[in-house]
């Protein structure tokens, strides 16, 4: 029995016995509550993963993970498979380890579409390989992007119509798109490439 208290109308302190049981069954649907919130609440700091916000992405992730005390996975390697030998201890970590891994894959797996997730094989049933197989897709496409953007800016043309300084401004933002994929140009390039772009009616601009 736990020792309780409360008050009368007339405000005498008054002392009730509330059964064990029932203190342990509040606590726990209070602490299921707890935790089912700070889950909501951490998965929704998480943005969705789209073609083009895979370093933030994974970043959010990790600190998702982390403070959630579930990226042991992520961090170790798989401990070897228990045995009737097998020790306390090591059947504590083996536990964990694979704790971690079933709530980090479905955790991962919450913040991509179905169109991403399709893409990585179901035969995949650990999150660290599950997460550097993403990678490696987004790295890919990294490489794609890097070429056109490249393309795009050495090929541009100023045609003398529209605003000159528009067109100066959007080679600039090509060139911020190259450095946010980690391909930075220096600004004596870019001026270089911006003026070879131009017609000969601004051929004073080249001397």
């Amino acid at each position: 029995m736990s020792l309780s208290s409360c008050f009368k109308p007339s405000g005498e302190h008054v002392a009730v016995l509330i059964p064990f049981s029932v203190v342990d069954d509040q606590l726990h649907d209070f602490n299921t509550g707890s935790s089912l919130a700070t889950i909501s609440a951490n998965l929704s700091s998480v943005p969705v993963l789209n073609g083009t916000n895979f370093k933030d992405w994974k970043e959010n992730i990790l600190i998702v993970l982390g403070c959630m005390d579930l990226d042991l996975a992520l961090r170790e390697d798989q401990p070897a498979s228990l045995t009737k030998n097998s020790t306390h201890d090591e059947r504590r970590l083996y536990e964990k380890w694979d704790r971690s891994n079933r709530m980090s894959l479905m955790i991962i797996k919450h913040g991509i579409p179905e169109a991403f997730r399709g893409a990585v094989s179901e035969g995949i049933t650990k999150a660290k390989d599950f997460l550097t197989e993403i990678e490696k897709r987004f790295l890919k496409n990294d490489k794609a992007k890097t070429s056109t953007l490249l393309q795009s800016l050495f090929t541009m043309r100023y045609n003398s119509k529209g605003n000159i300084r528009e067109y100066i401004m959007e080679m600039s933002n090509l060139a911020s798109k190259l450095k946010a994929l980690k391909l930075s140009l220096s600004e004596d390039l870019l001026v270089h490439l911006v003026l070879i772009s131009l017609p000969v009616q601004f051929n004073q601009f080249k001397e």
